[in-house]
């Protein structure tokens, strides 16, 4: 695994990250070089005066001539130096240095008195209710001192650390918050190119850093220039569709007066098989972009696509996989797409099965045949415009001018999917699946 994985897929989620770690590797620099070491120095110095203090009592007990003069002097200079004595000491002595896992000014503090007092006793930081315990051997027996916790080591940061966190939470919401508004306007660009790309028209303002207004600007004029591309193309495809259809037609009509014998036949079948050439061709060059989305239900229309197919008197089935729900689509659109695969499917097969299945994110058609299939090789060239395969050049077969899976490809591609072509584990043939976009 590479390390982008580990990285957030989301313009939202990497921008929180970019904010996030600085701020965090900030605290952690100032905690662990200044708050730490500034704290352990004063933790040294207090536990320095604390063991002058420690060294006086000693002083005074090794220069006393019996114990009770050692206790007197002690009892003296205790109150004062706000420490309690003991001579000799009452409680047991510890077995070893203790102190708390978090504690590090607790190890600070051992760590003074040992390299100030080689012969002290083992020091016990977890038990004493924040008092600290100090044997030290004497002339006199074990000396025990008792001294509070708070004289010896430096206070926590809480304040400090809390103060230092709640500024850093405040100053990454102020942050996000100033970078979310840049971000935002990115966010609805994507949205409006996405949907473009699906054939929907939604409300589009640029907003933003200058940057992303000169790309929400550039995006506009691609997608006026788009549809004014696509409006005059429908104007002049409505054009050339009067002009071809019309003399077509003043030729079957004049064929239809002419004496019914087999030339005339001949020639009525050639004007319907060029009538057939043509809507094919404006079918491909008109696409579905002049078509408006809608709702729809994908089970009412793909079963209105195979009755259609069925009433022709071949073998279709229908399998739905699991509840489907509306989704947006051109209808005519899809019904063409979907009837161009069945038609291949039944040209160059004796049955043919249509599977629907939907997901999260996805909607796909999947259309079966039992016949020759297509080449791995010969599967990108299928679906190019007027490319034709050897079967589909068999006049017995009825072939087309190689725009039915071009035009499915491309319906399929305007409502964000692909046509795909592979190998039918269940018929031996071809499979062709459509996926769409939700």
């Amino acid at each position: 695994m590479t390390r982008k994985s580990f990285l957030p897929r989301g313009l939202y989620g990497r921008a929180a990250l970019i904010l996030i770690v600085p701020i965090v590797t900030i605290q952690l620099v100032v905690s662990v070089t200044f708050i730490q070491r500034h704290f352990e120095r004063v933790t040294e110095q207090l536990t320095s005066g604390v063991a002058a203090e420690l060294r006086l009592l000693l002083a005074l007990t090794e220069q006393a001539g019996s114990l009770q003069e050692a206790k007197g002097q002690l009892a003296r200079v205790s109150g004062p130096l706000q420490v309690r004595v003991a001579l000799p000491a009452e409680d047991a002595i510890p077995e070893a240095d203790r102190s708390e896992l978090l504690d590090l000014s607790g190890r600070v503090v051992i760590r003074t008195l040992r390299e100030i007092f080689p012969r002290l006793a083992p020091v016990d930081l977890v038990d004493g209710d924040g008092m600290v315990r100090l044997h030290h051997p004497t002339r006199w027996g074990d000396m025990a001192v008792t001294v509070n916790r708070t004289r010896m080591s430096a206070t926590n940061p809480h304040q400090l650390l809390v103060l230092m966190i709640v500024t850093s939470i405040l100053m990454t919401i102020i942050a996000y918050l100033f970078l979310s508004n840049q971000l935002r306007p990115i966010a609805r660009l994507s949205l409006a190119a996405e949907a473009f790309g699906k054939g929907q028209v939604i409300p589009y303002a640029p907003r933003g850093a200058t940057e992303v207004r000169a790309a929400g600007h550039a995006f506009l004029d691609m997608r006026a220039r788009i549809e004014r591309q696509i409006e005059q193309r429908t104007l002049m495809l409505s054009g050339v569709s009067h002009d071809l259809r019309t003399p077509l037609t003043r030729m079957r009509l004049g064929l239809s007066l002419l004496p019914e014998d087999e030339e005339t036949r001949a020639l009525l079948s050639d004007v319907a098989e060029m009538e057939r050439l043509v809507d094919e061709f404006l079918s491909f060059a008109r696409g579905d972009a002049t078509e408006a989305v809608e709702p729809v239900d994908p089970e009412v229309l793909v079963r209105r696509v195979v009755e259609n197919a069925a009433r022709l008197g071949k073998q279709v089935d229908l399998h739905i996989d699991g509840p489907l729900s509306r989704v947006h689509l051109r209808p005519q659109a899809m019904a063409r797409a979907l009837e161009n695969l069945v038609s291949n499917a039944l040209r160059y097969g004796s049955r043919a099965e249509v599977n629907v299945a939907m997901g999260e994110r996805w909607l796909r058609f999947t259309v079966e045949d039992d016949g020759p299939g297509i080449p791995t090789a010969r599967r990108a060239e299928a679906v190019q415009p007027f490319s034709r395969l050897d079967a589909a050049r068999d006049p017995n077969r009825g072939g087309g001018v190689g725009l039915g899976l071009s035009i499915a490809s491309d319906i399929a591609r305007s409502h964000g999917g692909e046509l795909r072509l592979g190998e039918s584990a269940a018929l031996g043939g071809l499979k062709a699946e459509l996926l769409v976009a939700r």
